[in-house]
């Protein structure tokens, strides 16, 4: 399968059934900082209704995971300094809805304990999950 410039060394997965994965960003030069967070694999497009109906058209794209580099402001301009060369980016694992994606980034930034940490670009933990019963 093709990451683009992702590596995962996980156990094989199959795609078709999930919704995205739990990254970090690492910089190794000129001192090591990292990243977390989560990406979608794809999203849901609405389209307008065709001429004469009611109902809006949705349909699944792909969204720009393999070429994505972050969300972070500072670790773009970062990425733009020091050259994309310099970071490695790591595919923790890979999550079937989004509530595990959230849950499973935040768990991984708290665990990590980068909020507080000046050695990681992560500033903002935000979520909200819901389990559907």
């Amino acid at each position: 399968m093709d990451f683009g410039h992702w590596i995962y060394n996980g156990p094989e997965v199959d795609m078709s059934t999930m919704i995205g994965f739990i990254y970090i960003i690492k910089r190794k030069f000129p001192t090591p900082k990292f990243y977390i967070g989560k990406k979608l694999l794809v999203f849901k497009k609405k389209k307008k209704p065709l001429k004469g109906r009611v109902n809006s058209r949705r349909s699944i794209v792909e969204s720009d995971w393999k070429i994505y580099c972050g969300s972070s402001n500072k670790l773009n301009e970062d990425i733009t300094k020091f050259g994309k060369e310099n970071f490695s980016f790591e595919i923790l694992s890979f999550q079937p809805s989004k509530m595990l994606l959230s849950y499973f980034e935040t768990k991984e930034i708290i665990d990590r304990n980068a909020i507080f940490d000046v050695n990681y670009y992560n500033e903002i933990v935000n979520i909200r999950v819901r389990n559907r019963k």
